[in-house]
């Protein structure tokens, strides 16, 4: 069984006790639900949401906050001695799937 949920302006193929990084999420208890699923596999049969399904819901808990790699952005202009270097790193949610409910 597996489902594709869109969160953070990114869609992702999860499964039951699969872990992914997503955008950072604040959730004070660390119990989250997904309820924008677009598409549902249970392995009998596929349910297209249009376009989301109605009472489909993704339980999941967040496990920490990671960072993810460091960017680096570089300005220069040519002949003007004028240089500046700035790193960024996005923070990410670590999120692990516990229930796929269909009701």
């Amino acid at each position: 069984m597996y489902a594709i949920i869109q969160t953070g302006g990114k869609q992702y193929k999860i499964e039951e006790k699969s872990i992914l990084d997503v955008e950072l999420i604040d959730a004070k208890d660390g119990k989250i639900e997904f309820n924008d699923v677009l598409l549902l596999n249970d392995g009998k049969k596929i349910v297209v949401g249009t376009p989301y399904i109605k009472n489909c819901k993704i339980k999941a808990e967040i496990l920490k906050e990671v960072k993810g790699p460091k960017v680096i952005a570089y300005k220069y202009k040519k002949r003007k001695n004028y240089r500046r270097k700035r790193g960024h790193r996005q923070k990410y949610s670590k999120v692990q799937i516990t229930k796929i409910e269909m009701s």
